[in-house]
């Protein structure tokens, strides 16, 4: 309340004008016969009153729109005899803002009229007589926000009037807590129909989910809590206040319900625990969740046996007696060798499955060395083994001595002498001999004969004469060598060839005469055989095979599918065409497994050898994947027609209808998380050594609970029925130009990098909601805008962290690009941090357009060269660019045809942009 008459003491002495004969102080007694000072008036019988009251300046202490209550009682004119036409039975309210006190005479013209204010009731003069008091009450508001504070005039013109009180207050909307944030008395807006916009402060012990946020009504009521705040690890919400949690429970999130009784084998003596302690001799390891039960290492293994077989042993053991409680135990081995000759063991023995982190219980352990005693010793992990306190592994071992065994293979053999007719050949003893060499046996034959007619010489010594060859041929020779034990295996295959006879030579040195034989092919091609390199050079890497290095592509699609009985299939209905036929949905049913519901491929009939082989291949493909964000092969049916791939159902379908199909409706925290789905099944291909060529939202499909899936692993797929979506290259293969990299376009170098240049496109298409990379510019203005370092502009709303990294992926440069791992590191991060995804790209154009922000713009799309230019021309603002036409750029000089189209499609994105955003921003939530 800025003023209330009833409560100031004494006398008010507002001023009057005329001083006399106008409103007039006096004391009356209220409604509830208190005495107050109040102002009356009644000139009835004179024409024409223009009698004013004039408050004490009063300040608005920040309020911005304040409330006039005025209680008053007004004399019927038509109770009082022979003031027709003189008599009034309303007054006037007026205002006049000023930033101090001290106007000791404010003109009338400086008021500005509020209101005509008329009463609901008015008395009489029996009304006087039984002192019966009608009361008016009428309530105005008025802005006030240019002045510090503000006089109020009641202005007289002929009414008999008593103005009992006077009470001038604003609205607020008082402390409140909504989400555990507390929200201040907050002063409500200049306008009836304005929202404050107000942040609230999370509580006491708790920490902000997402920023607080309400709306302070005109009305004093507040509105749209928005976000809130969860109470911090330790504290559990209660009665709008966050309390601790008591002894012997806890909270390890902020983010969880509230606290939770200590899980087994631990407890917390303290208010407040974000985790158990756990109890002596139980532990905890540092990948275990708070809510897991404390547990124990296990006990030694048990009933170690071994079985020696010449230099093998295979040892078997049954599992601990106690696991602690967990079910993570894991077996690794030692071993220590002794032998008269203390040989150590040596890096060669070979342990199958494992030396280390085994799950089962059995181990082979080979390539030993004969006559030797070997102790193993099988240790017993789990995750809290190394725990602080937890003491070493549990072991058991057993101790053995191996047998006689065959020699080890010949690793190498040299030619030196070679002439007409005969080689001389030597080679070293075995790495291995196990025992004392008694002799070696050479086998041999014409290379063209292969193994179908061969020779067999033995010899004492580590070198042969061989004699009787054909000159110019040449022979395959495989070395033995055997001991007590029996022969060992032959050793790899050696050639050489002998000479013409016109020039034999002596050779003095290996390096000259060693010739290293290489493996004949087998029947995969380069790709499967790097393929194979790759897994052995990466353990553990699944590295993709192409199907069409098989022959038979049947052979393919058994190795890599599995067939389904057609019988299980319940096709339900036609959801869309296919380039080889219909795509239906149905259900799948297995054996010993639930019922699912399938997308169904089927190849139309009539079909021929290379649309079948090209059909299965996709199936080939798909069925070498296996990963949350890849498409899932269920299966193909082959053995009987139509033939059919079987894959998942993915309900809500492409990822560019979806998009389009709710635009707008999803924040951005759903968007990123599309993205890092479609990023991480991407990376798993890349992993893989898989390029896709065609990864656009049109070949991402999406599930019921929004999982984008990538699919479409066709290599004769028709790309777009828009003839305008594909390129030609010179080998007639068509190229999605606008979601593809410029060297995949110019040079044809499909590779992971082009993947991740044409995923910075998807970005765009997601953030964009669907929207046509490049609008309606046509392929040849594309290939050239990009050629020139045009990139494609930030959708509205696009944070600026999100439009960067598409920047980064649209490198010119492929090494430049970044790699699908350190993309899903970076939306990790955002997802993280969601503070990161809220400035968006537009901000700084939606405060002001002045005419530096042109030149940044131009800069954005990459034709900066044209900033003098348009600013000689006039063309300072975005507002004024929306002007331009081709005729205007050909005089001014701008007569390349994919610029002038860059620089009209991507202004007009641009200003529609920021009219959406400010309509946007102007709608109250």
């Amino acid at each position: 309340t800025l003023l209330d008459t009833r409560t100031v003491p004494g006398e008010l002495k507002w001023a009057a004008s005329p001083s006399e004969g106008g409103w007039e102080e006096v004391s009356i007694m209220d409604e509830k016969n208190i005495p107050i000072r109040t102002y009356q008036v009644c000139n009835v019988l004179e024409p024409n009153q223009n009698n004013w009251l004039r408050t004490d300046w009063i300040p608005r202490s920040g309020a911005q729109r304040v409330y006039v209550e005025v209680k008053f009682t007004l004399r019927d004119c038509n109770s009082l005899p022979g003031v027709t036409g003189t008599c009034k039975e309303t007054f006037n309210l007026y205002y006049h803002e000023s930033n101090e006190d001290r106007e000791s005479y404010i003109k009338e013209s400086s008021f500005i009229k509020v209101d005509t204010v008329a009463a609901d009731e008015s008395f009489t003069q029996v009304d006087v007589g039984d002192r019966i008091m009608k009361l008016n009450t009428e309530v105005r508001d008025v802005k006030v926000t240019t002045r510090k504070g503000f006089y109020l005039a009641f202005q007289d013109v002929g009414a008999c009037i008593a103005l009992v009180s006077v009470r001038v207050f604003y609205k607020t909307c008082p402390l409140t807590i909504r989400n555990l944030a507390t929200f201040p008395d907050t002063i409500t807006g200049a306008d009836t129909s304005s929202l404050v916009e107000v942040r609230g402060s999370c509580v006491n012990q708790s920490e902000e989910r997402e920023e607080p946020k309400m709306y302070c009504g005109a009305d004093g009521e507040w509105l749209v809590p928005i976000g809130g705040c969860f109470c911090s690890p330790g504290y559990e919400e209660k009665g709008g206040a966050c309390k601790a949690c008591s002894a012997g429970f806890y909270k390890a999130k902020s983010s969880d319900a509230g606290c939770f009784k200590c899980p087994p084998h631990s407890h917390s003596v303290r208010d407040g625990a974000t985790v158990c302690d756990c109890h002596s001799g139980f532990f905890r390891a540092d990948s275990d969740p708070p809510s897991m039960a404390c547990t124990q290492p296990p006990s030694a293994p048990q009933q170690l046996i071994s079985v020696v077989n010449e230099t093998s042993v295979v040892l078997e053991w049954a599992p601990p007696r106690r696991l602690g409680g967990r079910s993570d135990t894991s077996y690794s081995l030692d071993m220590v060798a002794r032998s008269q000759l203390c040989l150590p063991c040596g890096s060669d023995v070979l342990f199958s499955p494992g030396q280390t982190g085994l799950k089962t219980s059995r181990v082979v352990v080979s390539e030993l060395r004969a006559h030797t005693h070997y102790t193993f010793i099988v240790h017993a992990r789990n995750g809290v083994s190394q725990a602080s306190g937890a003491g070493a592994a549990q072991s058991v071992s057993v101790s053995v001595t191996t047998n006689q065994a065959a020699p080890s293979p010949v690793s190498s053999i040299l030619a030196i002498d070679v002439t007409r007719h005969s080689l001389s050949l030597s080679w070293q003893q075995p790495d291995r001999p196990n025992g004392v060499i008694l002799e070696y046996e050479v086998k041999f034959y014409e290379k063209d004969q292969k193994e179908r007619s061969y020779r067999i010489m033995r010899t004492f010594s580590r070198s042969v004469d061989v004699t009787g060859l054909n000159p110019l041929t040449v022979y395959v020779f495989h070395v033995r060598a055997r001991t007590a034990a029996g022969y060992g295996e032959f050793s790899a295959p050696f050639e050489f060839s002998t000479n013409s006879g016109i020039h034999a030579v002596k050779f003095s040195s290996c390096r000259a005469c060693i010739k290293v034989y290489v493996q004949k092919r087998s029947k995969y091609s380069k790709t499967k055989q790097d393929s194979e390199e790759e897994k052995h050079l990466n353990p553990g890497v699944k590295i993709y095979v192409d199907p069409f290095t098989y022959e038979d592509p049947d052979q393919a699609i058994h190795e890599f599918a599995k067939e389904i009985d057609v019988s299980s299939i319940h096709i339900e209905k036609v959801i869309g065409m296919g380039e080889f036929g219909e795509v239906c949905s149905g259900r799948l049913r297995v054996q010993g497994k639930r019922e699912i519901y399938v997308a169904i491929k089927s190849l139309k009939a009539g079909y021929s050898d290379k649309q079948r082989r090209d059909f299965l291949s996709e199936a080939s493909i798909m069925g070498q994947f296996d990963h949350p964000n890849i498409i899932r092969l269920e299966g193909v049916v082959t053995r009987c027609k139509p033939l059919m791939i079987i894959t998942e159902y993915m309900e809500n379908g492409s990822l560019d209808a979806f998009l389009r199909k709710h635009d707008g409706q999803f924040t951005v925290i759903q968007l990123v998380g599309m993205l890092r789905g479609i990023a991480s099944g991407m990376k798993y291909l890349s992993d893989m050594s898989y390029v896709h060529r065609d990864l656009a939202a049109r070949n991402i499909l999406v599930n019921s609970n929004l999982v984008c899936k990538v699919s479409d692993f066709g290599l004769s797929r028709v790309l777009e029925d828009d003839p305008e979506a594909a390129y030609t290259t010179r080998v007639r293969r068509k190229i999605p130009i606008r979601w593809t990299a410029p060297e995949a376009i110019t040079y044809r170098k499909f590779t992971t990098a082009s993947d991740v240049w044409s995923y910075g496109i998807v970005m765009w298409e997601v953030v964009s909601y669907g929207e046509r990379p490049y609008w309606d510019m046509n392929n040849q203005d594309v290939i050239k805008a990009i050629e020139e370092g045009y990139r494609l502009p930030a959708p509205m709303d696009c944070p600026v962290v999100l439009h960067q990294l598409m920047l980064d992926c649209w490198e010119r440069e492929r090494a430049e690009r970044p790699t699908f791992s350190q993309i899903l590191n970076m939306l990790d991060k955002l997802i993280r941090n969601p503070g990161t995804l809220r400035r968006t790209g537009g901000d700084r154009y939606i405060i002001t357009l002045q005419p530096w922000s042109v030149c940044e713009w131009l800069q954005s799309i990459g034709l900066e060269r044209y900033r003098d230019t348009l600013a000689a021309a006039g063309y300072t603002s975005l507002d004024s660019l929306l002007a331009l036409t081709h005729q205007e750029m050909d005089r001014l000089g701008i007569i390349t045809p994919s610029h002038q189209n860059i620089l009209i499609a991507s202004v007009q994105q641009e200003v529609l942009s920021q009219m959406q955003h400010m309509q946007h921003s102007m709608v109250p939530v």
